[in-house]
């Protein structure tokens, strides 16, 4: 088994760090620069930013926060929001980030995936879906997932492990997978369906939405197969310390990354 990674999520509205239940109801949770400086810090494997308003309100991603925040940490750091095209994700990078997430403009355009591999690497492109629960999608047994865009605003018609495979062969680097329903809800990681992405497709898929517990980190890197996990309120408030999940984990017989 590969090394696992913990990854903290930043949700940055209007300069600030915010989170929310189902990607409503948003609440602030402290300065971005500050908290990123916390998680380079105490064992972070890594760090996403996600500007969570940039593609509704049709703009592109703050660089200047983005330029904050990279002089202070020395972890791998993932951007993502408002990115449209190579023009974007070029301006990002030279802000300080080593990998771009995109989501509504990868589904609107899907081209964009291939362009931006081509262009920058695999290693760079992640691509993120927002996935919820959709009975229409049901198959063979297993409960259907559709995507969603403009911040989990938007349906579109597509099934998530289908739309998961076609990123893959289009030259994205990861899948940062997030479940709409568990986002908030601390009641554990959508571990169906992040094993069923992880068994479509052959780059690390990196779950997202519903952690809670200790255990539920446990759950998803083990039955769901999941490379890596995300999570934002548990860590920002301090209900479980990045540090103290990863001993946990190694006792679990988890492999966990180390630091130099």
């Amino acid at each position: 088994m590969l090394a696992k990674r913990i990854i903290p999520c930043l949700d940055v509205r209007d300069g600030r760090t915010v989170k929310g239940v189902n990607f409503v109801n948003l609440r602030d949770a402290g300065d971005a620069v500050e908290l990123a400086k916390v998680y380079s810090a105490c064992g972070a494997d890594e760090l996403t930013f996600l500007d969570i308003t940039a593609t509704v309100e049709n703009r592109g991603t703050f660089c200047s926060l983005v330029a904050r925040i990279a002089d202070h940490i020395s972890i791998p750091f993932t951007v993502g929001g408002g990115i449209r095209n190579i023009a974007d994700v070029a301006a990002l990078l030279d802000s300080g980030a080593d990998k771009i997430s995109i989501n509504s403009q990868a589904v609107a355009k899907a081209s964009v995936i291939d362009e931006l591999a081509l262009q920058f690497g695999s290693q760079c492109v992640v691509c993120a879906i927002d996935a919820r629960r959709n009975a229409q999608f049901d198959k063979n047994g297993e409960e259907g997932w559709e995507v969603y865009v403009h911040g989990g605003r938007t349906p579109t018609g597509i099934e998530v492990v289908s739309w998961a495979r076609e990123a893959y062969d289009r030259g994205a680097g990861e899948i940062l997978l997030t479940s709409m329903e568990h986002d908030g809800v601390k009641g554990g990681f959508a571990v169906d369906l992040t094993r069923r992405v992880s068994s479509a497709v052959g780059i690390p898929v990196i779950a997202s939405g519903g952690a809670g517990t200790m255990e539920h980190f446990r759950e998803v890197f083990t039955d769901g197969k999941a490379d890596a996990a995300l999570a934002a309120s548990i860590f920002h408030f301090h209900e479980i310390d990045i540090p103290e999940l990863k001993i946990f984990l190694s006792k679990h017989g988890i492999p966990m990354r180390t630091r130099q």
